[in-house]
């Protein structure tokens, strides 16, 4: 593991300028499994826990479904596909690890599942999930298979896709004693470019007299439609883990609102006012502070007051191509997310840390 350098002791700083709102605030990073070793051993995850604690975080988010496949040992997993869980980790299990390191120093851990409702990535073939359940895949109007920035795309509106993904996510709060799991742009989603699959074709004409889906995917009516079964696979998501832990936080960090529903289906204003969210991280992602104050402007318009306690900015700090915040912008966002009522952010992602 990498020691980490000064750039986080600006978010330090920025933190503990308000004592009172400390113990109030959110300060995560998301911990993920690409372009990063942090989860590869249990020396490294120790190593990363302890990053954390030392920069000022309260909350992890560490990827549990990726590429296809479980980063913990998975039997629902296994029932599908006959694969336990990713082979790079061998026998052992990065969750639990930071499970249990995390509590040990006071943090707070959620899993998050960040392939959402992809099957696959580039090659559509990954992990056999297409050979295996053909009737799972989303289709777009020439009935071609649901690709979007090389992610390929389950029909999230299917019954049997969304019994899967619940029993994922129910799988990792039984057993194990996360804080919370979290659903990112893929999760509750589907590309708007979706909807021609057979189930969703039959699901249209039951609930509209017969008619077929209309050949503009964006139609408003048709995308509303997508939409709001999209929203009621969320909040079946988090009805169920209530359910099984009540005081297990259920987080959303889907993209900027519209773009988020236009392009993937994500009303996240919706599940926001519609309560079933705990907390909604959106990804406020941009390469210099105009722009992002712009979105944090326009966030802040969408947001009613009485819920802005549950939303916190995602805010984007470094990429596995190399990109890496400059300090001033750093601590400029940061700055900036107080100044606009937001009591906490979380970091894409953990590296910025560990370079």
């Amino acid at each position: 593991m990498k020691k980490f350098v000064p750039l986080f002791i600006f978010l330090v700083l920025s933190f503990f300028t308000n004592a009172q709102a400390v113990q109030k605030e959110i300060r995560g990073t998301w911990v993920t499994n690409v372009a990063s070793d942090a989860m590869l051993t249990p020396a490294n995850v120790k190593q990363t826990v302890l990053n954390c604690k030392k920069n000022g975080l309260t909350d992890i988010f560490v990827v549990v479904w990726n590429g296809g496949v479980t980063m913990y040992p998975s039997e629902v997993l296994n029932k599908y596909i006959g694969i336990p869980q990713s082979p790079v980790y061998g026998n052992f299990d990065p969750l639990a690890a930071f499970v249990d390191e995390g509590h040990k120093l006071g943090l707070k851990v959620h899993a998050w599942f960040e392939f959402g409702a992809s099957y696959a990535y580039k090659d559509s073939a990954q992990q056999g999930w297409l050979a295996k359940y053909p009737e799972w895949v989303g289709r777009n109007s020439k009935g071609a298979l649901l690709k979007k920035n090389g992610f390929f795309w389950w029909n999230v509106l299917n019954p049997q896709v969304q019994d899967f993904l619940q029993q994922l996510v129910l799988e990792v709060v039984k057993k194990y004693d996360v804080d919370g799991i979290q659903g990112d742009d893929r999760l509750p989603a589907m590309p708007s470019e979706g909807g021609y699959d057979p189930y969703s074709i039959e699901l249209y004409k039951k609930e509209f007299g017969g008619k077929m889906p209309p050949s503009n995917s964006k139609d408003s009516v048709f995308l509303q439609w997508k939409a709001d079964k999209v929203s009621g696979f969320g909040k079946s998501i988090y009805q169920l883990v209530k359910k099984q832990r009540a005081n297990c936080m259920v987080s959303w960090a889907p993209s900027i609102y519209p773009w988020s529903k236009e392009n993937y289906l994500q009303d996240w204003p919706a599940w926001l006012n519609g309560g079933y969210a705990d907390l909604i991280i959106p990804q406020l992602y941009r390469y210099d502070i105009k722009a992002y104050e712009k979105i944090l402007k326009e966030l802040t318009l969408q947001v009613p007051s009485t819920l802005k306690h549950k939303v916190i900015p995602g805010i984007l700090t470094s990429l596995g191509d190399g990109y890496r915040v400059n300090e001033t912008m750093l601590k400029q966002m940061i700055d900036m997310n107080r100044q606009y009522g937001y009591n906490g952010e979380v970091f894409f992602y953990y590296e910025t840390i560990n370079k």
